[in-house]
C-alpha cells in the first residue's frame, strides 16, 4: 500500500519520498522574493533573541528589582539586531553575562546581516551556493552586482573580525584598568564590536545607569578608538574592498566610493565645527576637540555619547536629529537614508539650481532611475520619523522634541535618546521596534517585498504637464 502511494510520486525511474513532494509543494506555494527573505529573516532572529532574553539565566530580576516583560524583551532584542542602541534598562544592571553575550551576539548578526551569516554557514559547511542564494545576498548588502558575492561574504567576515580584534586590543588597556583583567577584556571585546556595528550598546551604566562613555569624554584613546570603528563600519563593506584593491590610488576608485568619503568627511568636519563654536565652549581646549568630534561621529549611527543631550540648544539637536537620519553609507552596518542617498539628491538639486542636463556625482553621470530611488528614500524617511513622533507625543504626552529626536534615532539605528526611552508606554514602544527594524531592513526592502512588479515594459501613459515650486 505505501509503496503504491509511493510510486505515485515518482518522477522517471528515481524513487521520490512523500516526505520531499510535501516539502517541495511547500516551497512552491510558499516562494518568497529576496525581499521578503531578508525580512523574515530579521524577524526569527529578533524573536529568537527576545525568547533567548526571556531565560531566567539572561537577566538578574528580581534580584535587581528589575521585571524584564516580553515587550521588554523584545525591545531590547529588536534594538540589539537592528544595530540601534535604544534601551528600556541598563544593559549592565539588567543583563547578567549570559544575556550580555546574547546582545553581541545578536549585535553582530545584526551588523553582518542574517543573510551574511546564513550564506557564511552555507559555505564553511560544504553546501553549495546556488544563483537563488547569490541573489538573496546581493539585496541583502547592496551589492551593484551578483558576481563574486561568496568571495564578498568572506572579505566581510574576515574584516569584521580583524576591525573588531584591533578595537579591543586597544581599548583592553583602559578597560583592564577600570575594571580588571577578566571583566575589562570583556568590555573592550563588548565596546568594539558594538562600535564597529554602530550599535551603541555599552556596559558602563554600574554606577550611573545609562551613562554610556560620559566618563571617557577626556580619554584619547576610547574616544578615538570608538569612533575609528564607528566610521570603519560605516562607510560600507564596498568601500573597504575599493581601499583595499587599490591602495592609496584614489584615481581609481569607484564613483561611489569616492562619493561615501568625500560625504563622510564633510558630515564629520562640518558639524564638529559647529560643536566646537557653539555647545562645548566651557570645556578645556583638548576634550573640547574630543567631545565635538565624538558628538559629530556617533549620530551616524551608533549611539556612544560623552554628553548629555538634554542640554544641547534647539539648532544642535536638528543638526543631531539630521546627522541620525542621514547615517552610514549603503551596504555597512549603519542605518539611515544612507549618504549616498544624501549625496544624489544635493547633485540633484545642483544640476536644478544652475540648469545642467545631466545631475552628476563624482565626476559621473547619475541615472534617473536613481534619482526616484533616492526621493523615494528620502521622502519615505521623513513620514515615518514625523509621523511615528507625532504619535509617540499624543499617546504619552511627551514633548515632541524629544519625540522627534526619539524617532530620529530610531529610524536611522543610532540609539541617542534625550531620556524618554524609559517613559515610553507599550504603545510607543511598539512604535520604536517598527521604526528600528525598518531603519535596519530599508524601507524599500519593506516596499518590494509587500508590492509586485509593476512595470509596464514597452507601455506609457499619456504626458501631462504640471507646475510645480
Amino acid at each position: 500500500m505505501y509503496g503504491q502511494y509511493t510510486s505515485s510520486f515518482t518522477s522517471g525511474a528515481a524513487p521520490v519520498s512523500v516526505k520531499e513532494k510535501i516539502l517541495e509543494y511547500i516551497r512552491q506555494k510558499l516562494h518568497f522574493t529576496s525581499f521578503q527573505l531578508i525580512i523574515y529573516g530579521f524577524m526569527l532572529v529578533i524573536l529568537i533573541g527576545a525568547l533567548l532574553l526571556m531565560l531566567p539565566i539572561a537577566s538578574y530580576g528580581a534580584s535587581n528589582g528589575i521585571h524584564i516583560s516580553f515587550l521588554d524583551a523584545l525591545f531590547t532584542a529588536a534594538s540589539a539586531t537592528c544595530v540601534t542602541g535604544l534601551v528600556v534598562t541598563d544593559t549592565v544592571r539588567t543583563w547578567t553575562p549570559f544575556g550580555q553575550f546574547i546582545l553581541i551576539s545578536l549585535i553582530q548578526v545584526g551588523g553582518m546581516g542574517v543573510v551574511t551569516v546564513a550564506i557564511a554557514l552555507f559555505v564553511m559547511s560544504g553546501k553549495k551556493i546556488g544563483l537563488r542564494q547569490r541573489s538573496l545576498m546581493q539585496e541583502s548588502i547592496s551589492a551593484p552586482c551578483i558576481g563574486g558575492i561568496v568571495k564578498m561574504t568572506g572579505f566581510i567576515i574576515k574584516g569584521m573580525m580583524l576591525f573588531e580584534f584591533i578595537g579591543a586590543i586597544l581599548l583592553a588597556p583602559v578597560m583592564i584598568r577600570d575594571f580588571g583583567i577578566v571583566k575589562g577584556i570583556w568590555y573592550a571585546l563588548f565596546h568594539s564590536i558594538s562600535a564597529f556595528c554602530n550599535a551603541g550598546f555599552d556596559l558602563m551604566g554600574r554606577e550611573i545607569p545609562f551613562s554610556s562613555l560620559t566618563a571617557y569624554a577626556a580619554d584619547p584613546l576610547v574616544n578615538f578608538t570608538i569612533m575609528s570603528l564607528i566610521i570603519t563600519g560605516g562607510i560600507g563593506f564596498f568601500t573597504w574592498q575599493d581601499i583595499y584593491k587599490h591602495k592609496l590610488n584614489v584615481k581609481m576608485y569607484s564613483m561611489q566610493t569616492k562619493a561615501i568619503l568625500k560625504l563622510t568627511l564633510f558630515l564629520i568636519l562640518i558639524p564638529a565645527v559647529i560643536f566646537f563654536f557653539t555647545e562645548y565652549k566651557s570645556l578645556p581646549l583638548g576634550e573640547r576637540v574630543l567631545t565635538s568630534l565624538f558628538q559629530s561621529v556617533t549620530p551616524r549611527t551608533a549611539g556612544f555619547n560623552t554628553t548629555d543631550y538634554s542640554t544641547f540648544s534647539d539648532g544642535n539637536i536638528l543638526l543631531t536629529i539630521i546627522l541620525m537620519l542621514t547615517g552610514g553609507a549603503s551596504g555597512s552596518t549603519a542605518g539611515g537614508f544612507k549618504i549616498t542617498t544624501l549625496g544624489v539628491i544635493l547633485a540633484a538639486a545642483h544640476a536644478t539650481f544652475f540648469r545642467y542636463d545631466d545631475v552628476v556625482l563624482s565626476g559621473r553621470r547619475v541615472p534617473h532611475k536613481t534619482i526616484r530611488m533616492a526621493s523615494a528614500i528620502l521622502m519615505m524617511y521623513l513620514i515615518l520619523f514625523l509621523s511615528g513622533a507625532v504619535l509617540i507625543s499624543a499617546f504619552d504626552e511627551l514633548p515632541l522634541r524629544e519625540c522627534l529626536f526619539e524617532t530620529a534615532s530610531a529610524i536611522g539605528t543610532v540609539g541617542l535618546t534625550m531620556g524618554i526611552t524609559t517613559k515610553l508606554s507599550s504603545i510607543s514602544k511598539i512604535i520604536i521596534i517598527v521604526l528600528m527594524f525598518l531603519g535596519r531592513v530599508g524601507g524599500l526592502t519593506v516596499i518590494f517585498a509587500a508590492t509586485r512588479d509593476n512595470s509596464t515594459g514597452g507601455g506609457r501613459v499619456p504626458r501631462g504637464n504640471i507646475t510645480i515650486g
